[in-house]
């Protein structure tokens, strides 16, 4: 996997709160949508903070691990 990090990536694009986001602020992720080949992710906590950047490849893997079950919660 080859991370990047974006400094500050709040001017990136319009960004998507996680549907299991409790929605009372907390442990909250948000992803970029629309930008070709990367998904930038941060935490909605901080929007002016750095973001991490996927590859589309990367990300996809990851949902689908998530909703298979394989990271213990």
């Amino acid at each position: 996997m080859r991370m990047q990090k974006i400094p500050d990536a709040s001017a990136l694009t319009t960004w998507r709160k996680s549907s299991y986001s409790n929605g009372e602020g907390a442990e909250c992720v948000e992803v970029a949508d629309g930008l070709i080949g990367i998904v930038p992710v941060r935490d909605s906590k901080n929007p002016h903070g750095p973001a991490l950047a996927f590859s589309a490849g990367e990300w996809s893997s990851f949902v689908s691990a998530v909703k298979r079950g394989e990271f213990p919660t």
